[in-house]
Parts: C-alpha cells; structure tokens; sequence
C-alpha cells in the first residue's frame, strides 16, 4: 500500500503524512507541482529526523505517476463520493490518492481512478485536514489487509 499527493499545497501538512507512512512502513508519491518548495524547512520540522525513514517519490505530474502505478488500484479519498472507507474492500498494493487541499482532483485525475471512496463525516462540516485522512484511511487500509506493523 502507498499514500499519493496530488499537487500538496502545504509543507506541513506533507511532513505529517511522510510521518505517517514513516510509521507504517508505507512509501509516498508527491505529484507535482507543489504548492512550496521541497527543501522547506517546514517539511522536515513536521516530519523530524522521520523522514530518514520514508521512501518518497516525486513525480512532474499525473501522468509521470501514473505511468509508475503498474496493476496497483488507484483508489482517490474524495468528499465527492458516496462509498464509505469502511465498506470498501482494500487490496495490500492499492494507492491511495488524495488530492491538493483547496481543491481536490480535477475531474481527468478522479476519472482515472478504479475507486472513489469518502471518509464519513459530520455533514455540517467540508472536510478533514489532509494528514488527518491519511491517516484514517492507511489505518483502516492496513488493517483491512492485516498488514498493520508490529
């Protein structure tokens, strides 16, 4: 399994989630552009010394990753689906896909994925901080799979 950024905006926020997956033994995809530059500090801060031990991959854009995702589902965390996280049936190489956060994905991006899955939220609300549903999703990902570390 595998965390996908689609063009993050904020380096704290990418910090948290190469923490994450630092934590669960997950590797990331950054699809560029970002919103900041890779060497801000701000990144590293968030993701301390955790970044050592993350395998991150850059890619220029959609298509550049897309073309690395071999038989793997593309499945997008979007507010724009119907399907909760927790009914969906995860699968041990599945990408999870989040999109930049004042936007998403654009329409071509969430077309090219096999599944379109939401976390269930207040209704009252718009959505969770990035990392926040990172780590939701990869949770119930890896626990779905039994592939949970430790």
């Amino acid at each position: 399994m595998r965390i996908a950024l689609f063009e993050p905006e904020i380096a704290g926020n990418v910090g948290a989630v190469l923490r994450l997956c630092a934590c669960f033994g997950v590797g990331v995809d950054l699809i560029e552009p970002m919103g900041f530059e890779w060497d801000d500090r701000r990144v590293r801060r968030t993701a301390m010394d955790y970044i050592d031990h993350v395998s991150v991959t850059r890619h220029a854009d959609f298509e550049a990753f897309r073309g690395t995702v071999g038989e793997s589902r593309l499945v997008l965390f979007t507010t724009k689906s119907s399907e909760s996280a927790y009914e969906f049936s995860f699968l041990p190489d599945d990408v999870l896909l989040f999109g930049k956060e004042s936007a998403g994905v654009p329409p071509s991006v969430a077309d090219a994925c096999h599944a379109r899955v939401r976390i269930p939220m207040r209704p009252q609300v718009r959505s969770m901080n990035l990392a926040t549903s990172a780590a939701l999703a990869l949770g119930e990902g890896l626990r779905q799979t039994s592939t949970l570390p430790g």
